[in-house]
């Protein structure tokens, strides 16, 4: 079966799943710095992976700013050589 989809060999998020965004920068900032990097309830109050899939699912401006960290976090790592 072929995907309708065109290859995106340039998008970093290409592939990526929710789960693994928000996993990612969880262990990457943690839980406090990601809540003060986008202020919303579901990393600031009892976050879990799950309570944020589920909120961001629904929330497409929140899970833009969420994809966008993502981006400034690799290009981050990438400058700090990670």
């Amino acid at each position: 079966m072929t995907s309708l989809l065109p290859p995106q060999p340039r998008n970093p998020l290409h592939g990526l799943t929710l789960e693994t965004i928000v996993t990612r920068l969880a262990d990457f900032y943690g839980w406090d710095d990601l809540g003060q990097r986008i202020p919303i309830r579901c990393f600031t109050h009892d976050p879990s992976v799950g309570s944020s899939l589920k909120f961001l699912r629904r929330t497409p401006w929140a899970r833009e700013k969420v994809e966008s960290l993502y981006l400034f976090m690799l290009r981050e790592q990438k400058r700090q050589g990670f």
